[in-house]
């Protein structure tokens, strides 16, 4: 605690109206320095601004200086005198010639960004004390309205916010730390098995296409109802929770070197339908059978297996109905500190809230947020999303960014989008009648030829190209595949 009373001329003083953690004599001595020298003053406007200075006098003249030096004009004692010669509070502190006063008292140049980090973080308790106060103050008071659940989501955001101020190595960086990031990624991929850049689906021809999931990535996995969506969110969510294993990154610091820690919300399915849906895959049991459970001693054997491997992966479901955005960054943010977070699914973006009033606005304000989530802790996050009915109207029924729903943003936000398509779906809707037999003959051999096979098609991809992705699918297990190309069979099977 650095409570020093103000140097007044008068002899009146400053008292402290609070026992809270302040300096005043590190203000006067900021502010000197600033009237002395303007080019401190870009120095520190990236760690404090007007709101952070106790005495509300030096936040005036703080706030005064700098309106003059962004436009290039002087700042000094003399200049300030004009803009401040009327302000009560300065004139109980002497008038101007506490400008003069100030400048005297200017430290030395190099300590600049000390003093102010001192006032930032001095500013930064007392608001964490405030918060306190009114987070007490909220919980005393017993309201319907005001669930606790929803204040400590509240609490969180505040606390969040209040962190990220704090961050003053954000702007402008050199070439030099860009290339030198860029290699690293580079070295990183290199040196891992696969070259992949990212985190791996474990799906070889995805991984391939995309280089592995990016961090920070925003990756929107969009198709018409039916289309295996969710089978396939789910089924890479299980493979990367798998994979995971911790150990020590190149940094020095610990983290998942394979595989990651998944979070999924489910905002349509429940938390047992999703886990049986994974358990149907990881045992090789059609899921119909284990929600009946019409199974038989052998599958039964394989099930309870499948379910104790399932026990240790990191993967994470909360199935809360209409959630909004800002909710799920407050809980993903809660997941990332208690357990660690390396990817995020939304099953799916049209089910999350906004505040927006407009459709297309709330849409355009939930895919900005997914996308500040990815940014804001170094995560990929995969967002799945629904197709508008036109799909439908088409001849060639492949998705198309056109069929993006109720807003553009998700295209213009996402850093790659897919589509799901599995064109066996529609070709079981055009069987004809059992009298056509060249008709039927030809449908026959178009399902054959479609049989068990799925396509992602990349239609956006800001780091590589677009394309088209084949996999199996394995429709009894809700299972997407590698696919075995023709070159790949071995003669005989």
């Amino acid at each position: 605690m650095n409570e020093i009373r103000a140097f007044n001329p008068t002899g009146a003083g400053i008292e402290a109206a609070e026992s809270v953690p302040h300096s005043i004599e590190a203000e006067q001595q900021l502010l000197g320095a600033i009237l002395t020298n303007n080019d401190i003053y870009d120095r520190v406007a990236s760690i404090i601004g007007p709101q952070h200075f106790y005495d509300p006098v030096h936040a005036r003249i703080f706030e005064t200086a700098a309106a003059r030096i962004a436009r290039n004009a002087l700042a000094s004692p003399v200049t300030l005198r004009a803009f401040l010669e009327e302000d009560a509070g300065l004139k109980e502190l002497g008038g101007p010639a506490y400008l003069v006063k100030l400048a005297g008292a200017a430290i030395s140049t190099y300590a600049a960004r000390d003093y102010a980090q001192m006032i930032y973080d001095l500013a930064i308790r007392r608001e964490l004390i405030a918060l306190g106060h009114d987070i007490a103050a909220k919980a005393a008071r017993v309201e319907v309205a005001s669930e606790p659940r929803d204040q400590i989501v509240e609490a969180e955001q505040q606390l969040y916010q209040l962190a990220e101020q704090g961050k003053t190595d954000s702007g402008f960086q050199s070439f030099l730390k860009a290339v030198k990031d860029a290699v690293d990624v580079a070295n990183a991929a290199y040196m891992r098995d696969g070259g992949l850049a990212g985190l791996s689906t474990g799906l070889t021809d995805m991984d391939h296409k995309l280089g592995g999931l990016h961090k920070s990535d925003l990756l929107i996995l969009a198709g018409r109802p039916s289309m295996g969506k969710t089978s396939l969110a789910t089924n890479i969510a299980f493979n990367v929770a798998r994979a995971y294993r911790r150990g020590t990154l190149p940094d020095g610091t610990e983290g998942a070197v394979d595989g990651g820690v998944v979070g999924f919300f489910s905002l349509e399915m429940s938390a047992e339908q999703l886990a049986g849906r994974i358990l149907a895959e990881a045992s090789e049991i059609p899921s119909h059978k284990i929600r009946r459970g019409d199974m038989d001693e052998e599958e039964f054997r394989r099930f309870v297996e499948a379910a104790k491997s399932l026990e240790s992966c990191p993967l994470f479901i909360d199935d809360t109905a209409a959630l909004p955005i800002s909710q799920i960054a407050a809980r993903a943010r809660r997941l990332k500190r208690t357990h660690g977070l390396d990817l995020l699914i939304v099953d799916y973006l049209q089910l999350v809230r906004g505040t927006a009033e407009n459709r297309v606005q709330e849409i355009g304000e939930i895919s900005l947020g997914l996308k500040a989530i990815a940014k804001e802790l170094d995560i990929p996050v995969i967002a799945l999303s629904q197709l508008s009915r036109q799909v439908e109207n088409r001849e060639d029924k492949r998705p198309q960014l056109s069929d993006l729903r109720e807003s553009g943003s998700i295209e213009q936000d996402a850093d790659v989008v897919m589509f799901v398509f599995r064109e066996v779906y529609y070709k079981e809707r055009e069987k004809p009648g059992e009298h056509e037999l060249d008709k039927m003959a030809e449908w026959q051999e178009a399902m054959s030829r479609l049989h068990g096979k799925a396509e992602v098609i990349i239609g956006k991809q800001r780091h590589g190209p677009i394309g088209t992705i084949e996999l199996s699918f394995e429709e009894q297990f809700t299972r997407f595949g590698n696919l075995v190309k023709p070159w790949q069979q071995v003669p005989g099977y």
